[in-house]
């Protein structure tokens, strides 16, 4: 009844009386801990009720007038503030209520409202039918706390083992209560309350509802009657009542009535025991003398209840007993017998059902008997003499056939049945019968243990000597009328293992003392000779009276020979020799050998199998009668026959072999036609379905699918061949895969089944009615359960046979209702759970099965929401199973219930589970109450009964997790039911977790429940004895809250997620419970003491605790050890035996690992086999043990690896996905330090199992990240904070800490573990990270700082970091250098990245070269530049348009950064050098493999994510030519050998890199090519560097000079486009085609343009330089000619890129150098602007206008809005971030720009000087050929030719019109700008003057005089 009922302000009748029953309950029958504090205040609070037991509150007209005006004036209610107004409906019914229990009007209004309340706990009920329930139901807690707080008492019965204190405490209340008159006010009570009275007065006032109603008050009221009953019995047990108590429960007894049946109902029972425990005198010790008497008093109560006419009489006896007891004795025993005492004791108490579940009521009648028989023997005598003398009487009367005697009394026959009765039912197994045997020694056998047994040559005690003598007396010279009754007497004597020895042994001795008899047949007629010859004389009489179908007509047969009364003897013998065989199983050969010396053998049983025919004509006559006992023992005796295999060759030779006929018989003759025979008793019908259905259940629950069930198989009978059976249980899972009869009468008895409970009255057969249920219930669960195999082996074995899915049938129509309601049915079970837990379990287990079935899912939901009424009943169904707290998870065979219960309850959980994963609607969401027919995010969940929203399961859930949280303890079900707690809190993440449920979950978990708060205070559970369920409950916990912090975060909730943050991470004792009890943590909780000291009050935080409670040790299953198996094979076996189960765990399936082996056993063949078979399955034992650990370790550690990632992702969230400004920098820092140490700490332990490191390294990983992100936001906000105060939040010493045990983790995992290394290399690089120093802005400034001044600065906090990092590096030695060496060449690819990162960083910081003299002394460099040529094929197939994978690009970019790094040392240069690095670039084809731009754009990646194939070979082409421009910069002027192998690196690949040069449209990307192109050419295409290329011939020297000669062509060609207007179009390209990043873009190509003229300058500077230190020797390489490459209007000359073909060709002027002169001149003003002003605004960044901050922020912020959702600190950390990037963006352009000044006025002089000092004209008509070229190499021509060679080619008017155009450009102004630049610029940066010098001389040049 309603347990999930919760204790508010509700009404004084019920709420605190409810409490006071959970207190009571909790203290004595729980042991809840500190419960007995509590348990005195609710004693103290309610002693007022206890000493007025059920009184109500009276009446009174005041309290009706207050009640009357409530509904004008308002009232007060408790708990509530304020008064309330209550509707005058609800007034009338308070009054009804009142007037209906006599109880006061506010009390009545309490009760109605606190129905009103609990309404949504009973659905169906009105408040008023509530109010009735929550009345009798707060008196039942009254009475059962009064039982419990008396159970609890010492006393001399029992003890329930409680502490001294309670024990103390409930005495001391009890005999309190009892001095105060308790005995006669329950007595007064149990006398007023009946259920008839009650109902009556319930019925007049319309206070019964539905059955449902009547049945739950019915039972309340009873179980307040059976409370005060049992309180008093338990007193009674414990310490006798006064005798004043003692003479009221006598006086009570007077008045009680026996039932119908003649049987005491159990509270009277309970009262008559009581009395029986009252006059109880056996525990005071006294002398053997005086123990006769003592059974006085103990027949006393007895016969009072007995012999009530005689009452008077009898209390005379017993006042002169009191005063004399020993006097008496006699002749009150004489009264009791003439009260037929032994008769009353089997009807009225043995009758009774509560008798046998009472242990106490048995040992006190047992004592009661065995007393009477061991103290009185005389009287028993006596019984014996009156007995063999009515035996002679009747004898006598039996031969004159004269009437028999009036006065036979048969009280021994009485006495000898109560005794077979009484033990012949041992529910407790206490075997009380063996007192009655006394082992001699011939008996003793090491396995009878018993009560005595163990002392055998001791002398047994004297009350089993007595009673072992009147049970062999009795048997001696038997008269005929004792004869049956000492049978059943023996019969219960001889329940039990013990017992059935000892009365298998007297029958056997009985036979052999009689054995010299004359006749020939035993002397003895209770003995086992005896027996089975009246069996022979019965089965030949019976042979005689076979029936013939002409006796058809008569109704009974008769059976001639036999007398009624020796029917019921060889009955009684046939009951003792089952029970006797029952028990002694393991002597069964006993019996056979007896059996086959006794009779013949084939005598012995009718062949019951050879005689289906006769059962069936029997069937027929007894369907006659309307009878069916032979059908049932029929059934009965199959269904024991099929528990053992079935034997193959069953019935060969006279038909086909097999079960199949039976199984026919059953199905077609006694299934089937059951409903419509007729029955002379009713139950009967059940009785055989339940006995049919038994059968079927047993073969069909030991039949397993196997493919030969599916081939037709042939035997020959008399000749002919013929089809073989199949196995049974073969041709049931057919009947039940078909829409067959059989399928049919099953599920119309599901119906019927339900139909009938609902009515929930007693009917005739309702317990085989269930059971018949139940068996069809399972039928349809195991066809369910084996169909998936038996139709994948249908499929394969292509058979003829038809069957549908059963899943499917069950949506069929009944034929009943006409409604497709099978599966509605089977669902209607779980309403019933309460009375029928094994049905409603089965119907939990097919339904989950069924719901496995997306399709099946959406007609279920239409079909369970169908009909309102019975919508409502599954619900009420569902949650009544989820909301019984009965359910017990403990593997107790007492328990089964319980059990039964529990697994019903995780049906249910794992049905949601399954249902929530499948789409909507589906089941799972209409019982946890979310809409079906709307969009399930619209449902807006609600406290049940607010707004009318039922009780769902998600509130059963809920209350069950909810129960306990309030207490230190915490959540109750964690504890009780740590299964079930993990799955409730699986089904309440999935909800959160699926996006349709989630809002609405969350919101109402959030606002209703406060549930994860209330939750997660109570973290970590620890649970001793089952660790596993306990990190399972705290994984989905943590999942869960992780998905809160997130949402909270996301809608800024912010006082949702701070709460949950300071509860996960603060270090800070806070209360956190309002009841008083101080906080959670203990004082024995470690206290972190990491590093910084802690003051004593801090405490481990939330999360670090949970880590606590992960033990990362596993203890692994030890080696198989086999004798007779070979392990391999073993293992073999065991593998193919596993299988993932539902939990995602790859478990062995012990049951089919079992069936396996157990066959292989059976299999052996021969006697040593034989002989050997007990150690073999000892051996498959130990196998099977060894599996079920191995089981156990399995699922440890992957609960373990479950809690692990949860708690990672919890950790993630909180620091990611929180608001920063949530956790402070320095806390954070904190926190992360204390996760990492902590993580590191459990890791590096040497227990720690491999399977959680992957996920502690991932963690490591994103910890380690936030630290370095959390340490340089620190640093960027604080830029005024001075080094001296520290580096960050986090001292230096826990950073090294975290390093030194970051390597540690690294070297610990050894040679494998590379992918788990991955994640540790990251982290190692985000440390590195810290001390990396951030980009500082480039003010230009600093340069003016002297040397000195630099080199005796003290150090900075990031250099000193970087100095105690490489030193703790250094100190792991060759040990660390060989894993990330060995990773970086080797393995998996991100690996071999994250490992080139970490020596790319390593080899950074390390000033000493010591990794790098290690990479290159160990071969691990020789072995990265050889690869090289290997990864050429993979990268060629990156340039397809779809590329397979881009592995290889990644790794290639990865080796090219490593050896870029390495190359940036001198030595690491001129190692690779060695290595043959530029060889191996050389044969690389992937570098001629330049894709077609056009071709590919239309293929190009919709999501951008894979770059173009154009860029995909840039990726390829750029990192190598910065490798290359490194090894040239590093390999400075005198390894000239450096320039030469990249020389020959460009000749190998010319033809591309001219193409390159070529680059028509000149994109972004194509600029970084000929930025680093130029770069290259202008170190390299030298003529001097020829020289240095060793021996070279003649031809090939041609060869390399014509190249050279190409790229210089070239070079020129480009510094014509891009000096010229091209320029300008190019950026203005840019900012169309991406708008977005148009700013940055520019800036990019700006730099890049600039790069470029820049090196092409250094190019000519270069060549101008080599060729001759003079400049009458020089070369030239521009033409004579001043003109500007555009007009001023813009318009394009031939220099602009529309004539590709000449330009190229022809030879730039000196116009364009002049021309990129005053442009670089007035770039550099522009962007010295740019600078200065981007350095005014980073100074004073915080005055920025917001606007201002946005637009800053704009370019490195992803996504529309992105700006707004950002934080204002972020917000100007990001502007910040953009001006440094813009300045020192500025300050590279000023440099290049500063350099292209100064090499443009060194070419412009030197060619000027040229021209205009040393070059003779030539004739003017020998004009300037286009095409030729000005220059010629020194090694071609000589020194002195050159001039000669241009003199040919100048005339005077080119040189003239030169100087005047030159003149004219470089003017005033210029030279001004050019000065000025000098001035702000190249003093500190350049050489000084020198721009001032070249003007000078240019001036000068162009000033003097013609020559």
């Amino acid at each position: 009844m309603g347990t999930g009922l919760f204790t508010t302000s509700g009404a004084s009748l019920w709420g605190p009386l409810k409490e006071l029953w959970e207190t009571v309950d909790g203290a004595v029958l729980r042991r809840q801990p500190e419960s007995v504090h509590l348990l005195d205040l609710q004693l103290k609070k309610h002693k007022p009720h206890f000493l007025s037991l059920f009184k109500n509150p009276p009446k009174s007209a005041e309290q009706r007038e207050k009640v009357r005006k409530a509904s004008t004036e308002g009232i007060a209610i408790q708990g509530q503030q304020g008064s309330r107004l209550l509707p005058e409906q609800l007034l009338t019914e308070a009054f009804i209520l009142s007037d209906l229990f006599d109880i006061g009007e506010l009390a009545a209004l309490e009760l109605l409202l606190a129905g009103e309340q609990q309404q949504p706990y009973f659905p169906g009920l009105t408040r008023g039918l509530v109010a009735v329930l929550l009345y009798w139901d707060g008196k039942l807690c009254m009475a059962n706390s009064l039982r419990t707080l008396i159970q609890s008492r010492q006393g001399k019965t029992f003890t329930l083992d409680l502490s001294g204190e309670l024990v103390a405490l409930t005495t001391r209340f009890t005999d309190e209560l009892m001095s105060q008159g308790l005995t006669k006010r329950i007595l007064t009570l149990v006398s007023e309350i009946s259920v008839t009275r009650e109902f009556e007065r319930l019925q007049k006032e319309r206070g019964l509802g539905n059955e449902k109603h009547r049945k739950e008050v019915a039972d309340l009221i009873k179980e307040c009657r059976q409370a005060l009953a049992d309180s008093l019995f338990s007193w009674t047990c414990q310490s006798p009542l006064s005798k004043d108590d003692t003479l009221a429960l006598i006086g009570h007894l007077e008045t009680v009535t026996a039932q119908a049946d003649g049987s005491l109902d159990s509270v009277s029972l309970a009262l008559v025991m009581a009395l029986l425990y009252c006059l109880d005198v056996s525990f005071i010790e006294q002398g053997t003398e005086d123990r006769d008497g003592k059974f006085v008093l103990m027949v006393l109560a007895v016969c009072v209840c007995s012999a009530q006419s005689h009452f008077m009489l009898l209390y005379v006896h017993f006042c002169a007993a009191l005063v004399e007891f020993t006097e008496a004795d006699e002749a009150l025993a004489d009264q009791a017998l003439l009260g037929d005492v032994f008769l009353f004791m089997k009807e009225g108490m043995l009758g009774c059902e509560s008798f046998s579940q009472e242990e106490f009521y048995i040992r006190r009648v047992h004592s009661l008997i065995t007393d009477f028989l061991a103290l009185m023997p005389m009287k028993v005598k006596q019984l014996r003499n009156r007995a063999d003398e009515d035996a002679r009487l009747v004898h006598m009367s039996l031969q004159m056939d004269s009437e028999l005697p009036s006065s036979l009394r048969k009280d021994l026959d009485h006495l000898m049945i109560l005794i077979g009765e009484f033990y012949s039912k041992d529910p407790f197994g206490l075997e009380l019968g063996l007192e009655f045997w006394c082992p001699t020694e011939s008996l003793q056998h090491t396995s009878l243990q018993g009560s005595y047994l163990g002392m055998a040559l001791q002398r047994p005690p004297h009350k089993q000597v007595v009673l072992s003598k009147f049970v062999r007396q009795m048997g001696d010279l038997l008269p005929s009328t004792l004869y049956i009754s000492y049978l059943r007497m023996l019969k219960g004597l001889a329940n039990g293992p013990q017992c059935a020895h000892y009365c298998f042994s007297l029958l056997k001795t009985n036979g052999a003392a009689h054995s010299d008899n004359i006749q020939g047949v035993s002397g003895s007629p209770v003995s086992w000779e005896h027996f089975f010859h009246s069996l022979m004389l019965y089965h030949e009489n019976l042979r005689r009276d076979l029936p013939n179908p002409d006796s058809a007509h008569y109704r009974h047969p008769p059976l001639r020979g036999i007398t009624q009364r020796e029917m019921e003897g060889l009955t009684s013998f046939l009951q003792l020799l089952t029970t006797i065989i029952t028990w002694v199983c393991h002597n069964r050969h006993e019996f056979v050998l007896l059996f086959r010396c006794k009779i013949p053998q084939s005598q012995m049983f009718i062949s019951v199998f050879s005689r289906v025919k006769i059962a069936a004509f029997l069937l027929h006559q007894r369907s006659l009668c309307e009878e069916y006992p032979l059908t049932r023992s029929f059934c009965h005796l199959i269904s024991t026959l099929v528990e053992g295999s079935l034997p193959v060759n069953l019935g060969a030779g006279l038909r086909v072999p097999g079960f199949q006929p039976y199984l026919n018989f059953l199905r077609d003759s006694v299934f089937l036609p059951f409903p419509t025979r007729a029955y002379r008793r009713p139950a009967e019908k059940w009785e055989v379905a339940d006995s049919v259905l038994e059968v079927f259940h047993k073969l069909l629950r030991d039949y397993e699918p196997q493919p030969s069930d599916f081939v037709q198989e042939i035997v020959e009978l008399q000749g002919e061949q013929v089809p073989a059976h199949k196995p049974p249980g073969h041709s049931i899972m057919f009947h039940l895969l078909n829409d067959s009869p059989m399928l049919a009468l099953c599920l119309s008895l599901l119906e019927e089944g339900v139909r009938q409970l609902d009515t929930y009255a007693p009917f005739p057969g309702k317990k085989h009615l269930e059971s018949a249920v139940l068996h069809c219930l399972c039928l349809l669960d195991l066809a369910l359960q084996k169909e998936a195999v038996f139709m994948d082996l249908l499929r394969e074995s292509q058979a003829s046979l038809l069957v549908s899915p059963l899943e499917q049938l069950l949506q069929g129509v009944s034929p009943q209702t006409r409604r497709a309601d099978h599966i509605v049915n089977i669902a209607r079970y779980l309403y019933h759970s309460s009375s029928n837990p094994e049905a409603a379990f089965q119907s939990a287990k097919i339904l989950r099965r069924i719901a496995n079935y997306p399709n099946i899912q959406i007609r279920l939901v239409g079909d369970f929401t169908h009909d309102q009424a019975v919508s409502h009943k599954l619900m009420a169904g569902f949650v009544e199973c989820l909301d019984n707290e009965d359910a017990e998870e403990d593997i107790d065979s007492q328990k089964k219930v319980a059990r039964i219960r529990h697994e019903t309850q995780i049906h249910i959980l794992n049905l949601l589970i399954t249902s929530l994963e499948l789409k909507a609607p589906n089941l799972a969401l209409y019982l946890l109450g979310y809409e079906v027919k709307k969009p399930v995010s619209s449902t807006n969940l609600q406290d049940p009964g607010v707004l009318g929203c039922p009780r769902s399961c998600l509130h059963a859930i809920l209350s069950r997790l909810q129960r306990g949280t309030e207490k230190r303890s915490g959540p109750a079900l964690t504890q009780q039911a740590p299964h079930l707690a993990e799955l409730c809190y699986q089904v309440i993440y999935q909800l959160c977790a699926c996006p349709d449920t989630s809002g609405p979950t969350m919101r109402y978990l959030r606002t209703s429940q406060d549930f994860l708060f209330s939750h997660l205070q109570h973290l970590p559970f620890n649970l001793p004895s089952n660790q596993i369920a306990a990190l399972s409950q705290m994984s989905w916990l943590m999942k869960t809250a992780a998905i809160e912090l997130r949402v909270t975060s996301l809608n800024r909730q912010r006082s949702h997620t701070q709460r949950l943050v300071s509860l996960l991470l603060d270090d800070q004792p806070h209360a956190q419970h309002a009841d008083g009890e101080s906080g959670m943590e203990d004082e024995t909780r470690s206290v972190s003491g990491f590093l910084h000291f802690d003051t004593v009050s801090k405490v481990r935080r939330k999360l670090l605790s949970v880590l606590d409670a992960i033990d990362f040790s596993q203890d692994m299953p030890e080696l198989l050890q086999l004798d007779f198996f070979e392990r391999t094979q073993i293992e073999q076996v065991i593998s193919n035996c596993e299988h993932v189960n539902e939990q995602g765990h790859t478990v062995c399936n012990v049951k089919l690992l079992h069936r396996v082996l157990v066959a292989e056993v059976n299999a052996l063949q021969g006697m040593a086999a034989i002989g050997q078979r007990p150690l073999l399955m000892e051996e498959v034992n130990s196998i099977l043990q060894q599996v079920v650990e191995r089981n156990r370790v399995r699922r440890s550690l992957s609960a373990k690896r479950h809690a692990l990632q949860s708690w990672r992702s919890l950790v993630e969230t909180l620091l990611t996905a929180c608001p920063a400004d949530l956790i402070p920098a320095d806390e954070r820092q904190l926190i992360i330090r204390d996760l990492l140490l902590d993580l590191h700490d459990k890791v590096s332990d040497h227990d720690a199992a491999g399977e959680l490191m992957p996920i502690v390294a991932g963690a490591v990983f994103t910890l380690t990240a936030h630290l370095s992100q959390s340490v340089l936001s620190e640093q960027q906000q604080g830029v005024g904070l001075e080094a001296s105060s520290g580096f960050a939040s986090i001292a230096n010493s826990a950073l090294h800490l975290i390093l030194r045990k970051l390597l540690d983790f690294i070297l610990s995992t050894g040679g494998g573990y590379q992918r788990l290394r991955a994640h540790l290399y990251g982290s190692l690089l985000y440390y590195l990270q810290i001390a990396q120093k951030p980009e500082e802005p480039d003010t230009l400034q600093t340069a003016g700082k002297a040397m000195w001044e630099r080199l005796t600065a003290p150090e900075d906090g990031f250099s000193k970091l970087q100095r105690e990092n490489l030193a703790i590096i250094e100190s792991y030695g060759k040990a660390l250098m060989e894993v990330v060496c060995r990773d970086a060449c080797d393995g998996h690819e991100i690996s071999r990245m994250l490992a080139m990162a970490v020596l790319d960083r390593i080899l950074s910081i390390d000033r000493q070269n010591q990794w790098l003299l290690y990479i290159c002394n160990s071969g691990y460099l020789r072995s990265l530049v050889e690869s090289l040529r290997q990864d050429d094929v993979a990268l060629q197939s990156l340039l397809t348009p779809q590329p397979p994978l881009l592995k290889p690009l990644y790794i290639f970019e990865s080796k090219m950064a490593l050896l870029t790094r390495v190359a940036k040392t001198g030595q690491g240069a001129v190692e690779l050098l060695r290595c043959g690095l530029v060889a191996q670039l050389m044969e690389c084809q992937v570098f001629d493999m330049v894709p077609d731009s056009d071709a590919h754009r239309v293929m190009r990646d919709p999501s951008g994510f894979i770059p173009s194939p154009m860029d995909r070979y840039r990726q390829i082409l750029l990192p190598t030519l910065r490798l290359f421009q490194v090894i040239l910069t590093s390999t400075s002027i005198n390894h000239q050998q450096g320039a030469a192998q990249v020389l020959q690196w460009l000749i190998v690949h010319a033809d591309t890199i001219q193409s390159l040069l070529r680059c028509q449209e000149l994109s972004m990307g194509a600029l970084q090519e000929l930025s680093l192109l130029t770069g290259i050419i202008s170190k390299t295409a030298l003529p001097g560097a020829l020289e240095m290329g060793g021996e070279v011939n003649s031809a090939a020297l041609m060869e390399f000079q014509g190249h050279i000669n190409r790229f210089q062509r070239l070079c020129l060609s480009l510094l014509g486009r891009l000096a010229g207007s091209e320029r300008d179009r190019l950026l203005k390209q840019a900012e169309i085609s991406a708008p977005g990043d148009s700013a940055e873009r520019r800036e990019e190509m700006e730099v890049a343009m600039q790069q470029v003229c820049a090196n092409i300058m250094e190019y000519c500077q270069a060549l101008l330089l080599q060729s001759s230190a003079q400049a009458q020797f020089s070369i030239c390489l521009f033409s004579p000619s001043g003109s500007e490459p555009a007009g001023r209007d813009g318009a394009r000359t031939d220099l602009s890129s529309t004539v590709p073909s000449m330009a190229y060709s022809r030879v730039p002027s000196l116009g364009l150098v002049l021309y990129l002169l005053k442009n670089s001149a007035a770039d550099f003003f522009r962007f010295h602007q740019s600078h200065r002003q981007s350095l005014g605004k980073l100074q004073s960044l915080d005055q920025l206008p917001p606007e201002e901050l946005k637009e800053l922020c704009q370019g490195l912020v992803s996504g529309p809005g992105g700006v707004e959702k950002i934080s204002s600190v972020q917000r100007s950390l990001l502007a910040k971030r953009r001006l440094v990037q813009l300045i020192n963006n500025r300050a590279k352009l000023l440099a290049l720009c500063s350099y292209v000044i100064e090499t443009c006025l060194f070419v412009l002089w030197r060619h000027l000087e040229y021209y205009l000092l040393h070059c003779i004209p030539t004739d003017p008509k020998d004009s300037l050929l286009p095409g030729s070229t000005l220059y010629r190499s020194r090694l071609a021509d000589g020194r002195g030719t050159c001039r000669g060679l241009s003199l040919s080619r100048v005339s005077q008017q080119d040189l003239d019109l030169l100087k005047s155009d030159m003149a004219a450009g470089f003017g005033e102004a210029l030279q001004r700008k050019l000065l000025e630049v000098e001035g702000l610029y190249s003093q500190v940066r350049s050489r000084y003057t020198f721009i001032q010098a070249l003007v000078r001389r240019i001036r000068g040049l162009l000033r003097q005089p013609k020559s």
